[in-house]
């Protein structure tokens, strides 16, 4: 399905604001840790505002910049993931961050699915 923000602009170029998501996101509110030493003291806590299994939003106080690599420890329904990703984006007004997971295996992927069907039940 087309919707406006997926149509190209008038000149049929694509819309550089259209969502490239492919997974379903679910509002959660979770716990994230950095794993690096520099990004824990940096983030001090995190929390997920919502989640996919193809990336999450964060709250967070402190700067990222985007393209930065990120390795992320959290725990969602009970089962715990080491992922890694990168700053897909930043709105510093609203203190939030966006990552996009990066080298999630297959196994990872099916997991971090299969919990977040239970968000939705």
């Amino acid at each position: 399905m087309t919707t406006k923000a997926d149509a190209p602009d008038a000149a049929g170029e694509p819309n550089p604001y259209a969502n490239r998501r492919t997974d379903e996101r679910v509002a959660a509110r979770f716990e994230v840790r950095f794993e690096q030493m520099q990004d824990a003291a940096r983030a001090l806590r995190a929390y997920s505002l919502n989640v996919s299994a193809g990336g999450l939003c964060l709250r967070t106080r402190k700067a990222y910049d985007v393209g930065a690599q990120v390795r992320l420890a959290m725990v969602i329904g009970g089962e715990e993931f080491n992922l890694t990703g990168v700053i897909a984006w930043v709105r510093d007004e609203a203190e939030a961050i966006g990552v996009r997971f990066t080298d999630l295996s297959d196994e990872d992927h099916a997991r971090l699915s299969r919990v977040l069907q239970s968000f939705k039940r």
